[in-house]
């Protein structure tokens, strides 16, 4: 069989399983989306590429499972740069293929060339410039390979325009890119771990986004069960643990609640499994959990020590150790003492003890959308105070329920992302939480979800500021405001129903809870413009570089 390499690279995505791709056509990649005119797999036409990188993640997120985007040489490249370096932050399976000018021009500044490889290095697992068509029957299949195995994260395979052309005859098609097989935990560690748990008065279990990557949810429930142990999360690992169970502690660190940091401060064990200890969620590092031993259970063996130094180290995949864990006969050892203080903890500075009504605020805002949704809805928010309101009070009740940018941070991230994760989900409603600064970040892509039909429901807080650069300005810098607000205030429903969209301002209406609830029940893309004030604070927080026992606020 004869194909050229932009052919070979389409069947060997098909083989791969891929059936859907977000991207944008250019010159030098034309020869592929040329190739996706015979294949089966379906094509998301984004507005930008950084959109198409997003919305590639978003798929990944929701699915577990590799995706693919496309771009051009060039400025198509340059501008996957941010959705790839946020997957490569947040442990995301993405495969970026680019298009790149042909071989005999590259280095010669030719017109929309850019060093694609070189940019890419410090953000991906591995990434490649081919340099042959035969190249390309073994990296493709290595790139799913290296992206989904140990820690996941994206790959770039960069790919000349005269290589996508040249013609290869296909005798055997190589095997399909697998991920290698997880190391094996060693038996005297669990035993270790399990000696230390068991003489451990006040321990805690801290779970992060490796628990999520791993899909070990129902073992890891069963563990803390088990073995009664107080659960803390991560931002990226909300969600392995549901909201309301009593073990849950909620999300620890700077906008955690101040019994969670509290608990933490007071405990003698703390186990870590699936976390990078990040500094939003210990604070000043050298005060983190002080009192306590540590156990940090991480699929990369990079992490362990890199900023807190643990005292038993497990480099394996997190479900095969809480399996192995859990075919012992170890049980809860008693510790009264350590539940009733954590219950009184959690009574004296509980997040819910606020009791307005007021749509226009966060908390009331966030229960009513609770209310509103059934628990197969998604969500996903943006980069600011809405996110972290969200991360704090929403009731998330499952695994891969939560969608956010975690380690980067990305405003813009939610729109494009909400539209892979609706992509990807064949049930339920996408709720995308944003603010007035994040959504104009890829408002474009707005089109992209008409275009498509989907179910995504964007709530804007609009408080008409950059509300956390607002809110770090009025703490720690003496209310000396700069930059925080546009001069000239967008009609977010108008714009909606501009690109097709319905649009609703929830100031304009005459009940606004009746119309958030018609708004959220309707099909297709919708935006609920939701006005804030300005002065409203994301709190506890804490200040930064400051311990998380200084915590600020309620």
């Amino acid at each position: 069989m004869k194909l050229n390499g932009a052919q070979l690279i389409i069947r060997l995505l098909e083989r791969q399983g891929i059936t859907c791709i977000a991207g944008i056509p250019g010159g030098a990649n034309l020869p592929l989306y040329d190739a996706l005119t015979a294949s089966p797999i379906k094509h998301v036409l984004t507005r930008h590429e950084q959109g198409a990188g997003f919305i590639a993640q978003g798929m990944a997120r929701a699915s577990g499972d590799p995706a693919v985007c496309f771009a051009s040489s060039g400025p198509g490249a340059t501008n996957l740069v941010t959705a790839i370096a946020d997957a490569h932050m947040d442990s995301i399976p993405l495969i970026a293929i680019t298009g790149q000018v042909s071989s005999a021009l590259i280095g010669s500044d030719a017109f929309q060339e850019v060093d694609t490889f070189g940019l890419m290095l410090p953000i991906t697992k591995h990434n490649w410039l081919v340099r042959s068509v035969h190249e390309l029957l073994h990296v493709i299949p290595e790139a799913f390979r290296i992206a989904c195995s140990g820690r996941p994260g994206p790959v770039a395979i960069d790919i000349p325009k005269d290589i996508q052309l040249q013609e290869i005859e296909i005798d055997d098609w190589p095997d399909v890119g697998q991920p290698d097989a997880q190391p094996v935990v060693e038996p005297r560690q669990i035993e270790r771990m399990h000696a230390m748990i068991s003489q451990a008065q006040r321990p805690v279990l801290m779970i992060g986004g490796g628990v999520i990557h791993s899909g070990c949810y129902a073992e890891l429930r069963t563990f803390a069960e088990r073995l009664q142990l107080p659960t803390v999360s991560t931002l990226m690992g909300l969600g392995a643990m549901p909201g309301e169970h009593p073990l849950f502690l909620g999300m620890l660190g700077m906008h955690g609640a101040r019994a969670t940091n509290m608990v933490l401060a007071e405990c003698d064990l703390l186990i870590g499994v699936g976390v990078r200890f990040d500094d939003r969620a210990t604070g000043k590092a050298s005060t983190f959990c002080e009192n306590a031993s540590i156990i940090h259970v991480d699929i990369d063996a990079g992490e362990h020590g890199k900023i807190i130094t643990p005292q038993l180290a497990i480099q394996a995949d997190i479900g095969s150790v809480l399996r192995a864990s859990l075919q012992g006969d170890q049980q809860a050892v008693a510790r009264a003492a350590w539940h009733e203080r954590i219950a009184f903890l959690k009574q004296r500075f509980n997040f819910s003890a606020h009791a307005e009504q007021d749509l226009f605020r966060p908390y009331p805002l966030l229960m009513k959308l609770a209310d509103l949704i059934d628990d197969d809805a998604s969500i996903v928010t943006d980069v600011g105070q809405h996110q972290m309101w969200t991360a704090q009070y929403f009731p998330l009740q499952r695994s891969r329920q939560w969608f956010t940018s975690g380690g980067l941070g990305t405003m813009g991230f939610a729109l494009p992302t909400a539209i892979g994760v609706a992509l990807s989900e064949t049930h339920g409603k996408v709720l995308c939480i944003s603010g007035d600064g994040s959504i104009m970040m890829n408002i474009q892509e707005l089109a992209t979800a008409v275009e498509h039909d989907l179910n995504i429901k964007i709530i804007i807080m609009n408080n008409q500021h950059l509300g956390l650069v607002r809110q770090q300005q009025a703490l720690f810098y003496g209310a000396r405001f700069c930059a925080i607000n546009n001069q000239r205030n967008t009609d977010f429903s108008a714009l909606a129903i501009a690109m097709g969209a319905q649009g609703y301002d929830l100031a304009q209406a005459r009940d606004p809870a009746a119309t958030l609830e018609q708004a959220l029940s309707m099909q297709g893309p919708c935006v609920i413009n939701v006005p804030i004030c300005e002065q409203e604070m994301v709190l506890p927080m804490v200040p930064p570089n400051a311990a998380n026992s200084e915590m600020i606020g309620d």
